[in-house]
């Protein structure tokens, strides 16, 4: 083997190497913004259209809701993530640390948040009974899953529907951005 071909050798192993400790040395938050993403975090289910008459009571408001289920055994924190239906009403997650294979369901509504339920804090129904997009991103702006429904339906990947789907929204930004009356 000649020297330059060791030296080639030798570099390239050299670099190899550093990759692989660069990736270990990475945050876990680094790591959760790639693209596993996409199969880790879900829109499980979606209830777009509340059980009864649509009368904008809270019972109301909060029997639509969007399942947001991390699939992988790590937890996942959503901070900086969104929701956001065709229209472009957004709802940002805050501090929100999804523990591995569990669901946190976001209601459109007021209420009090926990690990597994939290609100929107809307007056309005965010989600069209006819025809809408549910789109999850993470804090990058990345779309990570979307579920839609109606006409123009165009699901973006097939997906078990044996899972629930949903979305979650964290409180904050949404509030006095109601959408006033919309035909549903």
């Amino acid at each position: 083997m000649s020297a330059s071909s060791a030296a080639r050798r030798l570099t390239a192993i050299a670099l190899v190497t550093g990759s692989v400790v660069a990736a270990a040395a990475l945050p876990a938050s680094a790591v959760q913004d790639r693209g596993p993403d996409r199969q880790r975090v879900v829109i499980s289910h979606v209830q777009y259209n509340a059980p009864g008459p649509d009368t904008r009571s809270n019972r109301s408001l909060n029997g639509e809701w969007v399942n947001i289920t991390n699939r992988s055994s790590q937890s996942v924190n959503l901070r900086g993530w969104t929701l956001r239906n065709s229209e472009g009403d957004r709802y940002t997650f805050r501090n929100l640390r999804l523990d591995g294979r569990s669901t946190v369901k976001v209601h459109t509504g007021f209420g009090r948040d926990t690990r597994h339920d939290v609100y929107q804090d809307r007056r309005e129904h965010i989600w069209d009974n006819r025809s809408d997009r549910a789109t999850l991103s993470n804090r990058r702006g990345a779309v990570v899953d979307t579920e839609s429904w109606g006409r123009g339906r165009g699901h973006d990947r097939d997906r078990d529907r044996g899972d629930n789907r949903g979305h979650d929204r964290d409180r904050g930004d949404n509030r006095g951005n109601d959408r006033g009356d919309r035909q549903r």
